[in-house]
């Protein structure tokens, strides 16, 4: 339990629903401290280096050469990755495949964002439908778990859908989204856990009803160490390459694609929109916003006041997030009272079930050393 006095940084929003946040003499948090001195030096937002992306692309180009697809991409149909697919096609001149995860909880604006992308920049598409009620199964025993991670069931389902289908394709490249312009700042892992299988396997194995049998599922070894060294899969951020300024890039995606912009980051998704607009605040008080909101400060594209004036009302409307919360537990097949019995259950954390957080530490630790790793996170 974290019974510190309430503090905000002066300079970011990120406060003490992080407990281990920590604050100088002037009050400025160790996240902003870290930008400063492992990112900020080496970051260059003004600029479009484009000599360097071209030297990327020339060796994506050549290791896909005489096949189909020199690259695979994943589309969620949010910012990052539509933007992500625009300058793949357009300024680096790949050949990549669009690669689509269905959950069974996008919004139709998010389907039809991707429809946008993918027919105005002439892409294939290929979509992995999760088993529906595999991914049922996992996502109520990982509420009756009581943890704040809900959004594992979901992302791992994703990326490991996209990597396995990447290496047993024999595509080498996998282009991220992933950005230092919206990611300096993690949401901290008490708030969101990292990619932990064994704690997922132990908590469907207490939870659970049914075999996960075609779940896909690719553990951290196998991705950073298997895939990476053995198979030479290779992960690559474009976006840190060209000037990336969210707002700008959201217009232009408007006005070139008549893609549509939404209400907070992540909101593409309904479970996700209710998972980090309602449950996340209502059960533990995490509001990633806060993240959100500091990496655009330090991004310089938005100011504290703004940030804090966003904070001040909450992240969507109640009645909305009443009806998602009907609509969550109805597709869960549970009824609303049983639903907010599980929210209002004892609070869980990782710690309370088999877990690999030390090697995940391990991991980041070996990352941070050989520059890999340059964000907080723990």
């Amino acid at each position: 339990m974290n019974n510190r006095i309430y503090q905000r940084c002066t300079r970011c929003v990120m406060d003490t629903t992080d407990s281990k946040i920590s604050f100088d003499e002037n009050g400025v948090c160790d996240h902003c401290r870290n930008f400063d001195k492992n990112i900020a030096p080496y970051w260059k937002p003004a600029e479009n280096r484009f000599d360097e992306l071209e030297k990327i692309a020339e060796k994506i180009r050549k290791a896909g050469k005489n096949r189909e697809y020199d690259c695979i991409l994943g589309l969620s149909g949010g910012a990052d990755s539509s933007y992500l697919a625009y300058i793949a096609k357009e300024i680096m001149h790949l050949r990549p495949l669009v690669y689509v995860v269905d959950t069974g909880w996008n919004l139709n604006v998010a389907v039809e964002n991707i429809e946008k992308i993918v027919k105005g920049l002439n892409l294939d598409m290929y979509t992995d439908v999760i088993n529906w009620k595999e991914m049922r199964d996992l996502q109520l025993a990982y509420f009756k778990s009581g943890i704040s991670s809900q959004d594992f069931p979901q992302d791992h389902a994703i990326f490991s859908s996209m990597y396995n289908y990447a290496v047993k394709h024999g595509i080498k490249y996998i282009l991220t989204g992933s950005n230092s312009a919206t990611e300096f700042i993690r949401p901290p892992v008490e708030w969101i856990y990292m990619n932990d299988l064994r704690m997922a396997k132990d908590i469907h194995k207490k939870f659970g009803t049914i075999p996960l049998k075609t779940y896909p599922t690719c553990g951290i070894l196998r991705y950073r160490i298997w895939y990476k060294y053995f198979k030479g899969m290779k992960r690559v951020y474009p976006l840190d390459y060209v000037v990336y300024d969210k707002a700008k890039a959201e217009q232009f995606l408007n006005e070139k694609y008549g893609w549509t912009k939404y209400k907070n980051k992540h909101f593409e998704n309904v479970f996700t929109r209710f998972f980090e607009g309602y449950y996340l605040p209502t059960k533990f008080g995490y509001d990633t916003r806060k993240n959100v909101l500091s990496n655009e400060i330090l991004a310089g594209t938005k100011t504290r006041e703004e940030a804090l004036e966003i904070l001040s009302k909450p992240p969507y409307d109640l009645s909305q997030a009443l009806k998602d919360k009907t609509y969550v537990a109805k597709k869960l097949g549970i009824s609303t009272d049983e639903f907010d019995s599980i929210i209002k259950d004892e609070n869980k954390t990782p710690d309370d079930y088999k877990n690999s957080f030390w090697m995940i530490k391990l991991g980041v630790w070996f990352c941070k050393l050989l520059g890999i790793e340059n964000r907080n996170i723990r």
